[in-house]
């Protein structure tokens, strides 16, 4: 399928700043499960290349002089292929590290207790089950509510809230898994609408599964990811994966405005 993507987002500022400086993560990784055919990623700033520790293209972008907005701008087209929720690559990375605690992923005893009983199942169902059980009560225990958390909330907190959006049902999903002893990630991307849905950028979590590799597992939806799904950057957490963190100098009072739009190309 190929999926063609706008993302805009513009940071306005009631006082004049001085400089800025922004981490991008908005360039497709290149996998098994997709093909970037087009891509263009713009700035006010001065953008710098890089790859970080987790393999994602990243850029930094720095404008300095004074300035009223920061505008982010990303166009391109991505041919994804459905590989059944696997990502059929190997990316360097040891997924041993991934069974490290993080910021967001957090376990404490109400995460635990959630996740234990699925964990004495692992043994008899096998890896594979136990995972699709997980992210099944995940799925019911944390209820899909836009704005009902922030980028700061951890997965013990949105649990404990029960109600939260795409990255809270990310990293409890992870969190679940350091329970499982399973190494899990965070993944940022986009996801094509179905009809009557909202654009936005999307997160879900992706657990190791041994002689198989990469398993995608999106707990908002209860599903695993299909060829609607772009994949931006993998980390730890949001922390190491958000498409966007920055900070400044001056500016004031920030406004953010953002529009995103994600449609089958040709649409």
């Amino acid at each position: 399928m190929r999926i063609a993507i706008e993302h805009e987002t513009y940071y306005g500022f009631n006082r004049p700043a001085q400089y800025s400086i922004q981490y991008l993560r908005l360039t497709p990784r290149a996998d098994g499960s997709q093909i970037v055919q087009q891509w263009s990623l713009s700035t006010a700033g001065r953008l710098t290349a890089w790859t970080d520790g987790f393999g994602n293209l990243t850029h930094v972008s720095v404008q300095e002089g004074t300035h009223s907005e920061t505008p982010v701008i990303v166009r391109g087209v991505v041919e994804t292929i459905d590989t059944a929720g696997v990502v059929p690559a190997d990316d360097g990375l040891p997924p041993v590290m991934f069974l490290r605690e993080s910021r967001f992923t957090h376990v404490d005893d109400a995460i635990r207790a959630l996740a234990l009983p699925i964990a004495e199942r692992a043994e008899d169902e096998g890896p594979i089950a136990a995972l699709h059980a997980l992210m099944m009560t995940i799925h019911e225990a944390l209820s899909y509510r836009p704005g009902s958390t922030h980028v700061e909330t951890g997965a013990a907190e949105a649990l404990a809230q029960g109600v939260g959006v795409c990255q809270d049902h990310a990293h409890l999903f992870i969190a679940g898994c350091r329970v499982l002893g399973v190494p899990a990630r965070y993944v940022s991307g986009y996801l094509l609408p179905s009809e009557g849905e909202s654009v936005a950028t999307h997160a879900w979590a992706e657990a190791f599964v041994d002689d198989l590799g990469w398993i995608s597992f999106d707990a908002a939806n209860n599903v695993s990811a299909t060829e609607a799904y772009v994949r931006l950057a993998v980390a730890a957490d949001y922390a190491g994966a958000a498409p966007i963190r920055g900070m400044r100098s001056g500016g004031g009072e920030e406004n953010m405005s953002v529009r995103v739009n994600v449609l089958k190309d040709g649409q």
